[in-house]
């Protein structure tokens, strides 16, 4: 009981994150459950719902259909859909209930399949995970299986993975590439589809702005030797009321996913230009967290409680504003840091 949400929302979930992967890709996707989850997704965690189309499907499974495991339903479901909307693939994203009953999801994917023709993406998601572990799940299943193929390498074209709405709060690429002078830029998922992925070896480098696309960077290494660096956006009107309030040597916290906090500490106080630092500056984050890409302070937020115990060190902290619904009796300053998986706040993280 002690990870339970008092006065936080929950957190956009792993279906959510491999939604949002799969969202413009132009495939067909169904999302494993009775209608629950899908809504979900639509009207909460994907903020494209209202600006560009998707061919996203909830399975509608009755409670006995999905206890009992009548796997053939949704395979008529989906081949009924194919027949009436043109589709790259299909993929079936997992929720909590088949995860329950333990349902074959490769056996489900054979299945579609054979009776659609089509490739089937399958991503076992189980609803019990945040957003990154999904999307992170959802870039391997569709880099492995379609950027097979080796391409000459364009010297100045770049590819972006992690630009999902649930971690940019952007939903076009204009607005996450801005700023950046390269030949051709291309974010996998936003205003870009199958053929970009296809042709993931044309790019010279992969810059990955999140956690969740750190697993398919090293894929597209091993398959093709593309190189690739950690290199989220800051955001601009973070940055400006940063400098606004005024860092000095006051103990700051960043919150949000590992990379945008990294890349915040990194830009207020570049290491190479003051060693030590003026201020403490650490970066915690509920998601995903290698030590490998951490500081010696840097942490974990698992609970509340780990929070609350952590605001207290802090003369300031920079984090979504959600978050101050946890500590209501905090007393130093406090810079929005928006994070569209926390509080589906748009426009803002990097």
């Amino acid at each position: 009981m002690s990870s339970l949400l008092t006065h936080l929302s929950p957190f956009a979930p792993d279906d959510s994150g491999a939604c949002a992967v799969l969202y413009e890709l132009g495939g067909i996707t169904v999302i494993c459950d009775a209608g629950g989850c899908a809504g979900n997704v639509c009207g909460f965690d994907e903020p494209r719902w209202h600006e560009k189309q998707s061919a996203l499907f909830s399975a509608g499974l009755r409670d006995m259909d999905a206890i009992l495991g009548r796997d053939k339903l949704l395979i008529d479901k989906l081949c009924q859909i194919t027949e009436q909307i043109p589709a790259e693939f299909t993929a079936i994203v997992g929720t909590p209930v088949p995860a329950v009953i333990a349902t074959d999801y490769q056996a489900l994917g054979r299945m579609a399949e054979k009776r659609t023709g089509l490739p089937c993406i399958v991503i076992p998601t189980d609803g019990t995970k945040y957003y990154d572990a999904g999307a992170e799940q959802a870039y391997y299943a569709v880099f492995d299986r379609f950027a097979a193929e080796q391409y000459p390498t364009k010297k100045n074209k770049v590819g972006i993975l992690g630009a999902t709405p649930l971690d940019t709060g952007f939903t076009r690429a204009a607005d996450v590439t801005k700023g950046m002078h390269y030949d051709e830029i291309v974010c996998f998922g936003l205003d870009s589809g199958l053929d970009e992925i296809r042709r993931a070896s044309e790019c010279s480098v992969i810059h990955v702005l999140a956690p969740s696309g750190m697993k398919t960077a090293k894929l597209l290494h091993e398959r093709f030797s593309t190189p690739y660096v950690i290199l989220p956006h800051v955001p601009g009107t973070v940055l400006e009321q940063c400098r606004e309030t005024g860092i000095g040597d006051k103990r700051i916290l960043i919150v949000h996913q590992q990379y945008a906090a990294n890349h915040l500490r990194e830009t207020l106080y570049p290491q190479e230009d003051y060693l030590p630092w003026p201020a403490q500056i650490d970066c915690a984050t509920w998601f995903k967290f290698d030590p490998a890409y951490a500081n010696e302070n840097d942490f974990r937020i698992r609970t509340e409680q780990d929070f609350r115990d952590a605001a207290k060190q802090y003369d300031l902290i920079i984090a979504d504003k959600m978050f101050r619904r946890v500590v209501p009796d905090y007393k130093g300053e406090w810079i929005n840091y928006p994070h569209e998986a926390v509080s589906g706040s748009e426009g803002a993280s990097i």
